[in-house]
């Protein structure tokens, strides 16, 4: 049972989201949301792989349920469960049951980080049967045809116990994603973060830099987003050094020979 609270324009995103196509992702995305295809989102973290979904539900006027994953995500977290109100037993709909009830985009973020005995839940609505199966319940679910699943994850980041299996990967059409190229993300970066071009120029050329010493130990490069972040703290008066600092240098690492590699870019660029 849906909260009546919640229906279709609880989910639809009223303002459009800021966001630059660097391929043909956009198209590709759109044919595979008319053709009912499961899509799978692959890049690093903080490459725009959430702000892509939720650019292309506003453009396909489609609500979008976002679930962010993680190792304690149950199937009934997703399907839903009976709870206890006002003295008796109600049943109350996950946001994939959501999802296809409504005829929503249903994202699973980090899809890996989820248990793997719950991803097998989703199998069935990425094949021809395009069903949920409400065990609790009782209830087989068919999905409209506005009904579509996203999923992502980061290659760059997964380990053998984190790993999409073959049998999940195989049931998606995928969109690789990479940080975008140099101008394009300066663009970003000062359209978000609310800096003139030239400062976000010397902040996407810090986190090239940072990239590029990744084979030092860093386990992920600096994101789009966290140059946002270093933006938008410049953008409040925070000095540039500290800004980088603050939003870039610090949640990378907590390794002190890294730090100190990290901010003598910072230091030699500003």
């Amino acid at each position: 049972m849906l909260n009546p609270k919640e229906t279709e324009s609880d989910y639809l995103i009223s303002t459009e989201p800021f966001y630059l196509p660097t391929g043909d992702e956009t198209e590709i995305f759109k044919a595979a949301c008319k053709a009912c295809l499961p899509v799978m989102l692959k890049g690093p973290t903080g490459c725009g792989k959430t702000r892509f979904v939720e650019h292309m539900a506003y453009h396909l006027k489609r609500p979008l349920i976002t679930v962010a994953c993680h190792e304690d995500l149950f199937a009934s977290d997703l399907l839903g469960r009976y709870l206890l109100k006002n003295d008796e037993t109600v049943w109350m709909d996950g946001p994939l049951t959501q999802a296809v009830r409504l005829g929503a985009i249903c994202y699973l973020d980090e899809i890996v980080e989820a248990r793997k005995d719950t991803t097998v839940v989703i199998h069935p609505l990425t094949d021809n049967r395009r069903t949920l199966n409400i065990d609790k319940k009782g209830e087989v679910l068919q999905a409209g045809p506005d009904f579509m699943l996203v999923i992502s994850y980061n290659p760059g980041y997964q380990s053998i116990l984190k790993d999409l299996k073959q049998s999940t990967r195989q049931r998606f059409v995928a969109l690789e994603f990479d940080y975008p190229s140099m101008e394009k993300e300066a663009l970003i970066v000062a359209d978000q973060g609310q800096i003139d071009l030239k400062l976000a120029l010397q902040l996407v050329s810090l986190a090239q830099k940072i990239r590029n010493i990744r084979e030092q130990g860093l386990s992920e490069g600096a994101g789009t987003r966290l140059l946002i972040y270093a933006a938008q703290l410049i953008q409040q008066g925070i000095p540039i050094p500290m800004a980088c600092r603050t939003a870039i240098c610090l949640p990378l690492t907590d390794d002190l020979r890294l730090q100190e590699t990290l901010n003598e870019l910072v230091e030699d660029l500003f």
